[in-house]
């Protein structure tokens, strides 16, 4: 059943003593680290730690922090918030230069943790797992909320430089756009809900969407591909302990790959492929920003032409 958000305008004086209490309860704790667009030809020389360093994010969730990783492809931002003891505020990180996080930029949430808020000035939206959510630039005054703190909300987060407001938007999973696709004989069957797309809801170049692999299968994104207008980011979760992801990247004629355990990311490069393969079965989420918006804009590599 379709969930009714009332969204109620705050006057002037109610939105300044909205912002004090807020302010109040809130834990401001954000780190942001960097990192720097690599080209394919220097890659091939990375060894194993090289390629963990650039491309992987280990410690995304914190409690009672907000993480960030400023990438220079397509200037993508990979977060986790996790609000336990207080509301955690969106604040402006050193390298946006800017007032507020969403000025120059939009925003995608997904709740991967127990059943979370997100605040702004004027509206208050309830994320349930695997729930995500679109701030449009320009939306002001953000925080993150745990309903329950012995079941945190885990937010993970993908933001994009934005040109244009587009209004916010709550999706549940079964707003999604859902694609099936694989087979049990080729060991990737899967459900691909498509959250965060342009059929869903409008945006200026963000989009966001979780992959659940089904019992039994194990690979994701295969046949492989590349796409030279845009980067993406991939979010493994509920991979249980002890068991492990190895996500493949690259160009298709001579691939690399990184080793990763649950609730970790991995950033990719518009000339590198994006795949895996997992001890078991897992979900994953993914992000992506660029040129355009056509999720099927893609150069495949098959499976006999990877090296």
């Amino acid at each position: 059943m379709k969930r009714i958000l009332i969204v109620k305008s705050r006057p002037l004086k109610s939105r300044r003593d909205f912002l004090i209490k807020r302010l109040k309860l809130a834990i401001m704790k954000t780190t942001c680290t960097t990192r720097y667009a690599v080209h394919p030809q220097d890659f091939k020389t990375y060894d194993t730690q090289r390629i963990r360093d650039e491309f992987l994010i280990e410690n995304l969730f914190e409690d009672d922090k907000i993480n960030f990783v400023y990438s220079h492809f397509d200037r993508f931002m990979v977060g986790g918030a996790v609000p336990v003891s207080g509301p955690l505020p969106l604040e402006p990180v050193d390298q946006l230069k800017s007032e507020y996080f969403l000025e120059r930029r939009e925003l995608g949430i997904i709740n991967v943790g127990g059943t979370g808020r997100v605040v702004t000035q004027d509206q208050t939206f309830e994320l349930q797992y695997k729930e995500a959510l679109y701030l449009g630039r320009g939306t002001r005054d953000v925080f993150f909320e745990t309903v329950k703190s012995t079941d945190p909300a885990r937010f993970y987060l993908n933001s994009a430089t934005a040109h244009q407001s587009y209004p916010a938007k709550l999706v549940v999973l079964n707003e999604a756009n859902v694609l099936h696709l694989g087979g049990k004989k080729t060991s990737n069957e899967r459900q691909v809900n498509q959250l965060i797309v342009k059929e869903v809801v409008p945006t200026c170049q963000l989009q966001m969407g979780l992959t659940e692999l089904k019992p039994g299968s194990v690979w994701n994104t295969m046949p492989a591909h590349t796409h030279e207008r845009r980067m993406e980011a991939y979010f493994y979760f509920e991979l249980p302990d002890w068991q492990s992801i190895c996500h493949f990247m690259g160009r298709p004629e001579e691939t690399r790959h990184v080793f990763m355990k649950n609730e970790q990311a991995v950033l990719s490069p518009s000339w590198s492929i994006h795949s895996g393969a997992g001890t078991t079965n897992y979900c994953f989420i993914w992000g992506m920003a660029g040129e355009n918006l056509d999720y099927t804009d893609m150069d495949p590599a098959t499976a006999d032409q990877l090296r």
